[in-house]
């Protein structure tokens, strides 16, 4: 955040509240020395008595009796609107309420709001032991006038209970601020935001202050700091436009608040207080989290990795030892990624040094970067706080330059509920939920990540994204192919929901021109799906029932225009495979990450071979099966799940073992999966749909899953299992979704016809997948 860009008033709230520290001072000694009398009282600004403080104690002086400041005149942040929190502490002196009263009065008859309270020591202790209000103010309370050892003695006693019983207390100061933001909303994403109590505003920075009171958390950073000083100042510039103490910042108000803070205008001021917000919120969520490492108790121990260069540790993501970012420019987008896909955070010292040493990705992105920015993505709601996590490190800006034109952008709309930025990114976490519908759940990620990009730049959002979306998957590593139905979902992202909602669906003409524009049924399934992502990641009145029963008889009767599209053909054999296979039978070839088995076809061998490259911690990216002849070729492209990869030789001995029948996989395997923890974040379940008319000779079954290890293991033995063989296969991993394609048949090489059989396929694969 730049502070140079807005005026701050810190100068002018610390010189009132020297002046109301005067005045205080000048009223109490009055009142401890002489009768009051209201005539001629001074008032706020006045500017008379002694400014050390110091009190002479005698019969009808002041001994025994201390004013003491809480809230935001304790705190020495004082607007123009603030009322005055002030406790009386006394000794038991006889004469406190004529003090008091002479205190009390003058203030009242000034305008001044006050709230007030009279207490012995013991009496103040009492009340902070139930009242959390009470017990904040006088954490962060501030000696003003008369007997500094009562002060001294409240502020100690409340502090060591406030520790002692740290437990009970934080636990009650969560509670308090769970119920404001539920009641108040998030300060970041709120047109009209109440500065003090919603999400990410002026508390839950006392709030994050007094957990480091209680010695559980550090106290808030510089850059926290900074946002508090800049909410408190747009709330000094709202009391003086509305000459009263208001903390909710209206619509009509913004632009006289934005003046006094020498910002430009009210889309200015939002944009800084979206951003202040969100590092509160940020900070905060940390805080808890070590909140609730101390409520919770010890972490477990020990190391559980999760991805190559990344482990848990103490419940949180962390790099393994002896890896740098400085030589693995992907590794800060795998570290994201396993953190969503763990449904983990990540850790602050694991941020700071990503963020500090990851060089530069090259451009256009290596295939593992993207695949792990769509792993990431397609974690749905896990992956909203690790995004915003790599947002506040600067993370996100610099592997997308792009982004900074969306960052923090509010929308100034009361349909949305988000800013541009995290609209996107809470579009992407919907959009996660349909990549089963989807041919391509790749495309439709990132299309629903950058739908919207286009707001940060003039003109028709949907026509400008569709250049800046070009340019960023060509940046990622996208084919032209892909960038193209990528640039093209952003185009047409609204042509759904709009030509539904106002166009006659009965007209053919609606309907041609829909799928003209729309071209094919890869992209019509992208649009229909990101129609429902985008419609609720925008607010309750931008997506219901009748808008999405409108969109999906589009959707249909659009499909049945472009229905003469053929099916996909049956996978053949490259022409690479079949010299391999004329080469003979029993050949494995390992080539870093490519794995060739070249075999006499066989019943299971697709997912022997598979099961081996699992039990050797090899992740399959894609295979292909198919064979000529008697001969099956099976092409895999695999990666390790960490760590490097295993020795060619070993798994190639392995492979022989397998296809030999000498080595017992399927127990290996269980022993492996013995050892795995479930995962934390729920995911879709998996879905197997057989194709009909997509080959005369073979039953087509489509498995969509989220990937783990030895996943298509389990689906080759499930067939197996039917008493079906795998004719030719087409596996793909698309960040973490699993999209696989099996030709399979009878043994008598038939597809399948009966439509009991049909079912029982369907439901032993979907078992063996749970």
């Amino acid at each position: 955040m730049m502070r140079g860009e807005a005026r701050s008033f810190a100068s002018a709230r610390k010189d009132r509240v020297a002046d109301i520290d005067r005045w205080l001072t000048d009223l109490f000694r009055t009142a401890g020395a002489q009768p009051y009398a209201r005539e001629g009282r001074s008032g706020p600004g006045h500017k008379g008595g002694p400014p050390d403080g110091r009190d002479a104690a005698g019969p009808n002086g002041a001994g025994g009796v201390a004013l003491v400041a809480v809230g935001s005149l304790g705190r020495g942040e004082l607007a123009p609107g603030s009322d005055l929190d002030l406790v009386l502490l006394h000794n038991g002196r006889d004469d406190v309420a004529r003090i008091a009263d002479r205190i009390w009065y003058p203030i009242w008859d000034s305008g001044v709001g006050l709230d007030h309270s009279v207490r012995t020591v013991d009496e103040a202790v009492k009340v902070a032991r139930e009242d959390l209000k009470a017990v904040l103010g006088l954490i962060q309370a501030r000696h003003v006038v008369g007997d500094p050892e009562l002060t001294r003695a409240a502020r100690e006693a409340v502090l060591a209970e406030w520790r002692a019983d740290s437990r009970r207390r934080l636990a009650e100061l969560r509670i308090a601020a769970d119920k404001r933001a539920e009641s108040s909303g998030e300060l970041a994403f709120l047109l009209e935001p109440d500065l003090k109590d919603a999400r990410g505003g002026i508390r839950d920075v006392q709030a994050m202050q007094a957990v480091a009171a209680a010695w559980v958390a550090s106290a808030p950073g510089p850059r926290v700091r900074e946002a508090y000083e800049f909410l408190l100042d747009i709330r000094h510039g709202l009391h003086l436009v509305t000459a009263r103490g208001a903390d909710r910042l209206v619509l009509q108000e913004q632009d006289a608040v934005a003046g006094t803070l020498g910002l430009l205008d009210a889309e200015a001021l939002m944009r800084r207080l979206a951003e202040a917000g969100r590092t509160i919120s940020h900070a905060f969520d940390s805080t808890w989290r070590t909140v609730d490492r101390l409520l919770s108790g010890p972490a477990p121990r020990g190391r559980r990795p999760l991805a190559d260069g990344v482990v848990e540790h103490g419940g949180e993501v962390v790099l393994a030892r002896g890896v740098t970012p400085r030589k693995d420019p992907t590794l800060v987008l795998r570290a994201a990624a396993a953190a969503a896909e763990a449904g983990l955070p990540l850790a602050p010292a694991t941020v700071s040094v990503l963020a500090s040493q990851s060089p530069p990705l090259d451009v256009p992105w290596p295939d593992d970067a993207r695949g792990a920015l769509v792993a990431l993505l397609g974690a749905g709601r896990a992956a909203v706080p690790v995004l915003e996590e790599l947002d506040q490190a600067g993370i996100l800006v610099r592997l997308i330059p792009d982004w900074e034109r969306v960052r923090h952008r509010p929308q100034r709309n009361p349909v949305h509920r988000y800013t541009v930025d995290r609209h996107l990114i809470e579009a992407a976490a919907g959009a996660a939920s349909f990549t089963r519908e989807v041919a391509r759940p790749d495309l439709l990620l990132i299309s629903a990540f950058l739908h919207d990009i286009g707001k940060g730049w003039p003109g028709d959002h949907s026509t400008t994204g569709e250049v800046v979306a070009r340019d960023i998957g060509a940046r990622i590593g996208l084919p032209p192919a892909d960038v193209e139905i990528v640039a093209t979902v952003v185009r047409h992202h609204l042509l759904l929901p709009e030509t539904a909602t106002r166009r006659d669906l009965d007209d053919p003409v609606t309907i041609a021109r829909v799928a003209e524009a729309v071209g094919s049924r890869e992209v019509l399934e992208l649009l229909a799906a990101l129609a429902v992502a985008d419609g609720n990641a925008t607010g309750p009145a931008a997506w219901n029932s009748w808008k999405a029963s409108l969109v999906s008889d589009l959707v249909r009767r659009v499909r049945s225009v472009l229905s003469g599209t053929p099916p996909p053909p049956a996978p053949v054999l490259s022409p690479e495979q079949a010299a391999l296979a004329r080469h003979g039978g029993g050949a494995v070839r390992v080539n870093r990450g490519a794995v060739t088995v070249v075999a006499p076809d066989r019943p299971g061998l697709l997912w022997r071979a598979a099961g081996v490259l699992a039990a050797h911690r090899m992740v399959v990216r894609s295979a292909s099966a198919a064979s000529a002849g008697s001969t099956a070729v099976i092409e895999f492209v695999v990666v390790p799940e960490y760590g490097s990869p295993p020795d060619p030789a070993t798994l190639e001995a392995d492979l022989r073992l397998v296809l030999a029948g000498r080595l017992d996989i399927e127990a290996r395997l269980a022993r492996r999966t013995r050892s795995m923890r479930p995962p934390r974040v729920p995911v879709a379940p998996p879905r197997v749909t057989l194709v009909d008319d997509a080959s005369n000779t073979a039953t087509v079954v489509e498995v969509r899953a989220h990937d783990r290890p030895g996943l298509l293991w389990k689906i080759g033995r499930a067939f197996g299992e039917c008493g079906l063989d795998v004719m030719a296969a087409r596996v793909e991993t698309l960040g973490a979704e699993a999209v696989d394609v099996f030709y399979v048949a009878d043994r008598t090489g038939r597809p399948i016809m009966d439509e009991h059989q049909r079912a029982q396929v369907r439901e032993q694969v979907l078992a063996a997948l749970r």
